[in-house]
């Protein structure tokens, strides 16, 4: 079967669980180089093994993307030990839930950080050499995907900070892709409604209780099922661009 990402090279940052671990061996899967950028070292290790016993090449990027500085060296290094950038996934997030009045300002400032800023400071970073890699690489197109969320798009009480990260995810991701769409640096977003990932674990169990009520005994979306999403993204042909893709669990009102 053709790998049809061979000889490219993709960052994904919260590589180390979820849909990051599982978009890192899609992509890998196609025959992408892929650096695992993440803040838990042993389990990107653990993956890159993995990817390295199945015959695919990784780099292990330890990483706090919350500053631009780490950010931007988990870039150059990406670059420097993999020799090119094609596909950036921002994929990192954080989503800890609960009322407005009396929130912990220290939960909403660690969501911004990460969800929002940590993107835009690694987009910032890969920005010039995706371009490069659409004007002189193997397929002559390059992607951003953009791990947003059905808080993307709708807003939901109990959720409100994270619901701000994700339509700012969203619209960046929306703006940026008129900016470099002459380019041939696609900017893509996925939009996932419940998945089975650690995610949720974050939060206080009166929270956690809270959720499940509100989905019942549904289904949920597994992180392979995203991991999927984003290689069909990744893995179209130069004149297609998926600029948004909502993925909902079938029972999913």
């Amino acid at each position: 079967m053709t790998r049809r990402l061979e000889g490219t090279v993709a960052l994904v940052t919260g590589a180390s669980s979820g849909i990051g671990h599982a978009t890192a061996l899609e992509l890998a899967g196609e025959g992408a180089s892929v650096a695992l950028v993440g803040r838990r070292e042993d389990r990107l290790t653990d993956l890159a093994a993995q990817i390295t016993d199945a015959g695919g090449k990784t780099l292990v990027v330890p990483a706090d993307i919350t500053t631009a500085e780490a950010a931007a060296e988990a870039v150059e290094r990406t670059v420097d030990g993999l020799g090119r950038l094609d596909i950036l996934v921002n994929n990192a997030g954080l989503m800890l839930l609960g009322p407005t009045p009396g929130a912990d300002l220290n939960d909403w400032q660690r969501m911004v950080d990460i969800n929002l800023m940590g993107l835009l400071h690694t987009t910032h970073a890969a920005i010039p050499h995706l371009v490069k890699a659409a004007a002189d690489g193997p397929r002559r197109v390059a992607d951003i995907v953009n791990i947003s969320s059905l808080n993307g798009r709708n807003a939901y009480a109990m959720m409100a900070v994270y619901t701000a990260t994700k339509f700012g995810v969203t619209g960046f991701s929306e703006a940026l892709r008129q900016e470099l769409a002459g380019q041939h640096v696609r900017v893509s977003v996925v939009e996932p409604g419940s998945v089975d990932t650690e995610l949720r674990t974050h939060n206080p169990d009166a929270v956690q209780q809270m959720l499940n009520a509100s989905l019942g005994n549904i289904e949920r979306l597994q992180s392979e099922d995203i991991a999927d999403a984003v290689g069909y993204i990744a893995t179209r042909p130069r004149h297609v661009a998926v600029a948004e893709l909502l993925v909902r669990p079938t029972e999913q009102a």
